[in-house]
C-alpha cells in the first residue's frame, strides 16, 4: 500500500533525470530552476556558460551549468626541457589571491637566471587488484610462477585497448593474499579507467587459469589518489624533475635572499617536515598544481599523490644556488576526460600542449611551474614579505599595491 506514496516522494526529491539523459539545454534549464525552487538560491551565474551542454555526457550527470573560477597567466617562463623548449606562459585557475603573482615571480627569476632544466624519467600508471588464496603456500606457489604467464596476462589486457599497454606486472604477497601490481603506458591520457578495464579483463583470465579463488581490483597498493612513501619508487605517472642554477645576484635582485638564506631555510623546514611525519618536502606543490589542474581540465582528485615531491636548495661551490623539484607521480593528460572540454582546451592550446604527443611537454612545464613557486615562496619568507603579499594582492585588500 506504501509503495505509490514512497514513490511519489522519492521523485518529488531525486534531481530530475529527464527521459533524453538530460544533458540538452532545455533540460539542463528545467533542472536548475527546480534547483532554485528547492533551495531558494538564484543560479544566475551557475547558467550563465560559453560550452554546449551536451558535450558535458561523459564528464558529470545532473548537469546545472558551470562553475566559473577566475583565471590568471603567469610568465614568461622558459624551459630547456626535451619535450618543452622555449618560453611559455602558464594558465592558473585560482581563487587565491597573490599566487599568480607569486608564481610568475619566480618565473621571472628562472627566466633572467637562463631557464630551468626538465626532465621526465619514467611514463606509466598502475593498477593493484589483489588475489585470494586459501593459504600462504597457494600464495607462495602462484607469485613464484606469476611471470611465466606475462605474455598470456598481456594479450588479455592489451585486448581492450588500443592505446594502453601492459610493461610489467609485480606480486606481493601478504599473507594467503597477493597483491599484483599491473604497470601500464597510457600515451598522453590519465588512462586509469583505461587500464582498470584492462586489468579486470585480466584477472578474471588469472582467476580461470591460474588457481586464484577471486580478486578485488583495487587494493590501495597502486596509492590512486592517496599520498604515500611508496609513490617515490615510481610507476605512477610520470616521473618527472625540473631543475635550475639561479646566481646569487639574480636572487639578490628579484628575491631579496641569499643561496645561504635558502639553504637555511630548506634545513630548518625540512626539520618541521620530519617532526610533522610528512610524506616528502616542499613548500606548495598543491598551490600551483590546483591551478593548473582546474585550469586544464585535469583529475583533481589525483592531487594527493601528485603534491607528493621533494624540493632541495643547495649552494654551489661559486657560492651560487642550485634549485630543485622532483615530483614522482605526476598523473597528467592533454587527451580524454576534461582536456578536451571549454576552456581546458584552450588553457592547454597557450601553451601549446592541446592533443596528442603533448603530455610530457605539460609534465615539463607543470615541474618547472612547481620550482618557480618554491623559489617565490622561499623568499617572501626569507625576506619577511609573505604577509605583505597577502595582504597586497589577496582577498583582505585586493588592491593591487606591490609589497615591494
Amino acid at each position: 500500500m506504501a509503495i505509490g506514496p514512497l514513490t511519489e516522494v522519492l521523485h518529488s526529491v531525486l534531481t530530475p533525470r529527464f527521459s533524453n539523459q538530460g544533458y540538452d539545454a532545455e533540460s539542463v534549464r528545467l533542472r536548475r530552476e527546480w534547483v532554485e525552487q528547492k533551495t531558494g538560491a538564484g543560479l544566475n551565474h551557475i547558467g550563465a556558460f560559453s560550452v554546449s551542454s551536451g558535450q558535458m555526457k561523459g564528464r558529470i550527470e545532473n548537469p546545472i551549468g558551470a562553475a566559473q573560477i577566475p583565471l590568471g597567466i603567469a610568465g614568461p617562463l622558459l624551459v630547456n626541457g626535451l619535450h618543452a623548449k622555449g618560453t611559455f606562459y602558464v594558465p592558473l585557475a585560482t581563487t587565491e589571491g597573490a599566487l599568480v603573482r607569486s608564481y610568475e615571480r619566480g618565473m621571472t627569476v628562472l627566466t633572467r637566471a637562463g631557464g630551468v632544466a626538465a626532465r621526465v624519467h619514467s611514463d606509466e600508471n598502475c593498477v593493484a587488484p589483489t588475489f585470494f588464496f586459501n593459504d600462504v603456500v597457494e600464495s607462495y606457489d602462484f607469485a613464484s610462477r606469476l611471470q611465466n604467464y606475462f605474455p598470456e596476462i598481456c594479450r588479455e589486457a592489451d585486448a581492450t585497448t588500443k592505446h594502453g599497454k601492459l610493461l610489467r606486472i609485480e606480486p606481493n604477497i601478504e599473507g594467503r593474499n597477493v597483491l599484483v601490481t599491473f604497470h601500464y603506458y597510457t600515451a598522453d591520457a590519465h588512462g586509469m579507467n583505461m587500464i582498470v578495464k584492462a586489468t579486470d579483463h585480466a584477472c578474471r583470465w588469472v582467476v580461470t587459469n591460474l588457481g586464484a579463488l577471486d580478486y578485488q581490483i583495487f587494493s590501495g597498493f597502486e596509492s590512486e589518489k592517496h599520498s604515500s612513501g611508496g609513490l617515490f619508487t615510481g610507476g605512477k605517472g610520470k616521473k618527472v624533475t625540473a631543475g635550475a642554477l639561479l646566481p646569487a645576484g639574480v636572487l639578490q635582485f628579484y628575491l631579496r635572499a641569499t643561496p645561504a638564506q635558502f639553504l637555511a631555510l630548506w634545513q630548518h623546514t625540512v626539520l618541521g617536515h620530519i617532526q610533522a611525519n610528512t610524506v616528502g618536502y616542499n613548500g606548495h606543490f598543491a598551490n600551483g598544481l590546483a591551478a593548473i589542474f582546474i585550469a586544464c581540465g585535469q583529475d583533481v582528485g589525483n592531487l594527493p599523490n601528485c603534491t607528493v615531491g621533494i624540493t632541495n636548495f643547495e649552494v654551489t661551490a661559486s657560492g651560487d644556488l642550485y634549485a630543485s623539484v622532483t615530483l614522482p607521480s605526476l598523473t597528467v593528460a592533454t587527451v580524454g576526460g576534461g582536456t578536451g572540454f571549454g576552456t581546458a582546451h584552450e588553457c592547454l592550446s597557450i601553451m601549446g600542449c592541446d592533443g596528442a604527443g603533448f603530455a610530457p611537454k605539460f609534465a615539463e612545464l607543470i615541474a618547472s611551474t612547481l620550482l618557480a613557486g618554491e623559489l617565490s615562496i622561499g623568499g617572501a619568507i626569507i625576506s619577511g614579505e609573505f604577509v605583505a603579499a597577502h595582504e597586497a594582492y589577496g582577498r583582505n585588500r585586493p588592491d593591487g599595491t606591490s609589497c615591494s
